[in-house]
């Protein structure tokens, strides 16, 4: 075989594919899941913090640690398994147990959890679930009971799924110990990882729709801002066109308004582009599940149709308002600069045209100084020739005024020609 070097990260991207299997479950049995988020207002997430609270949790059971660099474990803790998961923005805890309390949803169940170790979490809960699962019964008997008795009617959700293979219900309420409340009722015939997966997406559900409703909470928050922009964004406008309105500073203000949008963008646009991801994560996961109708009730599709999606909707609709709102105080703010440098240029031709004007006057009065530096020059030059002259006119018997005329023509006609020689040189 001909050796070729693999890729450092070869094997380490082929085994992600494989690292985070299922849990198998066999009814009936439990899971107590468990979702922590550290504070928005923290200045970075400190993974090192969650990976310290895992191992926490461990070393009460004794078991073993992780990788330094582990994303998630999988493990036995005494007579119960933990699963832990690392995502972008919290970290999951899922602890599976065989056998299910004699009465459904006791709180005791989340007792897997030891208080102390929860008091000592590195951030907050952002959601937590018991799961019930059960096995079902020939024709369903007592199903309609239980879920009358376990859930809100208003808003509960049931469906078959997988074909038949399960049939799942919550109600998505938060019941009074904490948490909500998901039961799933397994056919005889399915298999162990097959009941794993459907505990495991319906975990993943509620998780990925708790996180993407943090960005309505966004949207809640920024309504207030945005509408006070939108109306200053909408009185500079106005002011762009009335007549007494100053350009300069309509001009500053429409850039205020920009400058807080996009201030406002850059805060908002993890969570909402997060929260998109996590919608469509939601979408696909109920996809998997292949819901049916059971018994005229709403599947968990239509209950996200009616409640959830409204509330995306919202976050979308809120999102292209920032960025039409942004781009219209950008263009607003481009045409105010346009009006403002048609007016500036409109004055520099005013300026020019004046100028031109005052060029032409000192022009006209240079060609005036010109005349009469030829009369003021001819003056002194006559003088002299007079003197020079003298004897020549004494001999000639012209007296001296006569030649003084006589030279008058001469010596202007010469000197006009000189001065208009020099001016012409010049020009």
């Amino acid at each position: 075989m001909t050796n070729i070097q693999d890729h450092t990260l070869r094997y380490a991207l082929a085994n992600e594919l494989h690292a985070r299997p299922f849990p198998s479950l066999s009814a009936p049995c439990f899971a107590a899941y468990l979702a922590i988020k550290q504070p928005a207002d923290a200045a970075r997430r400190d993974r090192e913090r969650d990976r310290a609270h895992l191992i926490a949790l461990l070393d009460r059971f004794g078991a073993q640690h992780p990788r330094a660099d582990a994303t998630h474990w999988f493990g036995q803790i005494g007579r119960f398994r933990l699963k832990w998961e690392s995502h972008t923005e919290f970290v999951t805890y899922t602890v599976f147990g065989d056998g299910v309390a004699g009465r459904a949803f006791d709180r005791d169940s989340f007792s897997v959890f030891p208080a102390a170790w929860l008091a000592e979490a590195p951030g907050v809960r952002i959601t937590s679930a018991l799961i019930r699962v059960e096995a079902r019964e020939p024709d369903d008997a007592g199903i309609d009971d239980k879920l009358g008795a376990w859930f809100v009617p208003e808003s509960l959700a049931v469906s078959e799924v997988l074909e038949g293979a399960a049939l799942v219900a919550s109600d998505f309420r938060i019941d009074p110990a904490g948490h909500m409340r998901m039961a799933v009722f397994t056919d005889p015939a399915i298999g162990q990882r097959r009941t794993g997966r459907i505990v495991q997406r319906l975990a993943e559900i509620e998780t990925y729709k708790t996180m993407s409703m943090l960005g309505l909470a966004r949207v809640r928050d920024l309504s207030e801002k945005m509408s006070a922009l939108d109306r200053d964004l909408s009185r500079l406008m106005d002011a762009m066109t009335s007549e007494g309105a100053r350009p300069e500073e309509t001009l500053q203000g429409l850039l205020r308004v920009w400058a807080e949008l996009e201030t406002v963008q850059a805060q908002s646009s993890f969570r909402f582009g997060a929260t998109e991801a996590y919608e469509a994560l939601v979408t696909q996961r109920i996809g998997a599940l292949r819901e049916s109708r059971y018994r005229g009730r709403q599947t968990f599709g239509e209950f996200m149709m009616r409640r959830f999606d409204p509330a995306m909707r919202t976050v979308k609709a809120t999102r292209r308002r920032l960025r039409e709102m942004s781009d219209r105080a950008l263009r607003a703010g481009d045409l105010l600069r346009t009006r403002v440098d048609v007016a500036r240029s409109a004055q520099n031709q005013e300026l020019l045209g004046s100028l031109d004007r005052r060029a032409d006057l000192q022009l006209r009065l240079q060609r005036t100084v010109e005349g009469l530096s030829v009369v003021a020059i001819s003056y002194y030059a006559v003088s002299l020739a007079a003197y020079a002259l003298e004897p020549l006119m004494t001999l000639a018997g012209i007296s001296q005024t006569v030649g003084t005329a006589l030279l008058v023509p001469a010596v202007v006609a010469l000197v006009w020609v000189m001065v208009r020689r020099v001016r012409r040189r010049l020009d």
